[in-house]
């Protein structure tokens, strides 16, 4: 009786934290557009700052639908029910336009080279050396990834483990 109060008090949190997020997330994207439209700017380089902004968020709100969806090493194309690394942001990305090879060496090759210094929320991050781990950076030095037991879930990769084994990123939002 205990675990499953434990398990319901968990999945309620869950849903807290992620309807927070989207709330968050939606007046993220909401001020931006609003800025943009108020100041009638039209300049090529704003209107593109605002687009990679929105193709982030919503690739960030997809991601963080799936937090706690289960690890499992190899999961197939499309699968929700589980993820790998690689799975994940392959379907993640597909589900905002964004076609990304199967596997985390193959995704490090594609979009262009991102220094760790300039990254920008949306950005692929990689580890170990050679790759064979892929997420999404959120900014703040946030990822957004899945791996053993916590699934997909958020890391800070500005410390620990994460940190020793980053490797490089790679930008595919245009």
């Amino acid at each position: 009786m205990n675990n499953m109060k434990k398990n319901r008090l968990s999945k309620s949190l869950l849903g807290i934290t992620l309807s927070v997020s989207l709330f968050a997330s939606a007046n993220l994207m909401m001020a931006p557009q609003s800025a943009h439209a108020a100041s009638n700017v039209s300049t090529t380089a704003a209107s593109t700052s605002t687009s990679i902004s929105g193709k982030a968020n919503s690739i960030l709100t997809t991601g963080k639908q799936y937090i706690g969806v289960r690890y499992k090493f190899g999961t197939q194309k499309g699968s929700t029910s589980s993820f790998d690394c690689s799975s994940f942001t392959q379907y993640v990305y597909g589900k905002n336009g964004i076609n990304l090879p199967r596997s985390s060496k193959q995704q490090s090759q594609v979009g262009t080279f991102v220094p760790r210094n300039q990254l920008q929320p949306g950005d692929l991050v990689f580890f170990y050396s050679p790759i064979h781990h892929v997420g999404i950076y959120m900014g703040n030095g946030k990822v957004l990834h899945t791996y053993g037991s916590p699934g997909v879930t958020i890391s800070d990769m500005n410390s620990g483990w994460w940190s020793k084994n980053y490797k490089t990123a790679r930008r595919v939002i245009h």
